[in-house]
């Protein structure tokens, strides 16, 4: 037993079915739960970024769960390896408990803060929680990593288990917390540089079983409400994966392929963290993109003169969400008919969307592209207007959204298809055939 822990909270706001939280409380005497707003992320955000209130608000619940049980949730803002020995020595604490993230900033800030703490004989024992199946649980029979999702999730099928899927009954070791009869006062969001005015709706972390059980035959259309909606609290883990992994099982299999394709694109960062920035098949970084302003400011403000197109990124930037097809057919829009780098779009969707994920926003765009792991050919560009006549034959969801369409404000295509689909084939022909 340690006699004193630290329990760090990141991607896991919350206590219930919390694998690290529990097995920092089952092995020590104390532990005293903490959370950091991270200066080395924060500063490169903008002052209203509403993802930024949602994790404030949330630290705020669990900062009362907390007191509930007779303990204060200690919140810092600064930089983590700076501050984690730092507080690890204050505290007198023999290890720091934390659930893993396998994303490139974090697996250096890790890696840095194991060999840090190793050298003040403290501990940092990281455990999984954020996914079902990790590194090398999931691997072709040599031993290497899978780069194709299908016999990934074949295998991925055939690992599950009734354990994989279990809670971790955090409160069942309550008493272990650090006990603490008054709750220190939380640093304000204007200390840290941001603002705390709400500007779109927060989903639900409500898992709706009617939804899910419905999921395959609703997911495709973006004017109904046939999607979870769940990404946000899946990415900063208001609810845990094992929990939603345990639904789907029971009520459907194709959404189950979502959970899974979600712990597929997380391996593959942390295998290849080449990919969070560059072309996972590198061959592709040699395509000569084109450099067209005008036509990235009317593919993000929506103004393209394809709807499917438009209502998406309105979506987008009203609500900080977009449908999942859609998402395809504007990451497709862009890379195909505009010839505009995928990392543009990778950096507008990192920016605006509420349940942002690095490893899944970079895969879903390189598949777009693709130059993804195991993305689309090359030669498939999607035709906007097939799109929208199979998805949104009624209008529906480009009406709620374009409310100009139809009139002669609503802007005429700013590329034709034919055009768009012969330069691209050719563009990616030539730079391919030049290796």
């Amino acid at each position: 037993m340690y006699p004193r822990s630290i329990f760090w909270h990141r991607r896991d706001l919350r206590i219930h079915d919390n694998a690290g939280l529990y097995k920092a409380l089952k092995s020590s005497n104390e532990v005293q739960p903490i959370f950091i707003f991270d200066r080395q992320i924060l500063q490169f955000l903008p002052t209203n970024d509403q993802r930024i209130l949602f994790i404030y608000r949330e630290i705020e619940k669990l900062k009362t769960e907390y007191f509930k049980l007779g303990c204060d949730l200690k919140v810092y803002f600064g930089n983590p390896i700076e501050l984690i020995p730092e507080i690890a020595s204050t505290l007198n604490a023999s290890a720091v408990f934390t659930n893993r993230d396998y994303e490139p900033y974090a697996t250096e800030r890790d890696s840095y803060l194991f060999n840090e703490l190793e050298s003040k004989c403290i501990k940092f024992i990281g455990s999984k929680d954020h996914v079902i199946f990790e590194k090398s649980e999931i691997t072709k029979d040599d031993g290497k990593p899978y780069t194709v999702f299908t016999p990934y999730s074949k295998k991925w099928k055939a690992a599950m288990n009734d354990g994989c899927f279990n809670s971790y009954s955090s409160e069942k070791y309550s008493e272990n917390l650090v006990q603490n009869s008054s709750k220190s006062e939380l640093i304000s969001l204007k200390s840290m540089g941001f603002e705390s005015d709400q500007l779109v709706e927060f989903p639900s972390k409500d898992v709706k079983k009617d939804s899910i059980k419905k999921y395959a035959i609703t997911r495709n259309f973006p004017s109904l409400n046939g999607t979870s909606k769940l990404g946000l609290h899946l990415r900063f883990g208001t609810i845990s994966i094992r929990e939603l992994g345990r639904e789907a099982l029971e009520l459907n299999d194709t959404f189950l392929n979502e959970l899974i394709w979600r712990d597929f694109y997380q391996m593959i960062i942390y295998w290849f963290p080449h990919s969070a920035k560059n072309s996972f098949k590198t061959q592709y970084d040699r395509i000569q993109w084109e450099n067209n302003e005008e036509h990235f400011n009317a593919w993000c403000t929506g103004r393209t003169g394809y709807p499917i197109v438009d209502a998406g990124m309105r979506e987008l930037n009203s609500t900080g969400f977009m449908h999942n097809r859609v998402r395809m057919i504007v990451a497709s829009f862009l890379t195909k008919h505009l010839l505009l780098d995928w990392r543009l779009g990778e950096a507008y969707f990192a920016e605006k969307l509420l349940d942002f994920e690095l490893s899944s926003n970079t895969g879903g765009w390189q598949w777009a592209a693709g130059c993804g792991c195991d993305a689309a050919p090359y030669f498939r560009v999607f035709n906007p207007t097939s799109q929208q006549e199979k998805f949104d034959k009624n209008f529906d969801y480009i009406k709620k959204w374009i409310p100009e369409f139809g009139t002669d404000k609503y802007p005429k295509p700013i590329i034709e298809h034919k055009f768009a689909r012969d330069r691209v084939l050719a563009r990616y022909k030539e730079a391919l055939n030049s290796m």
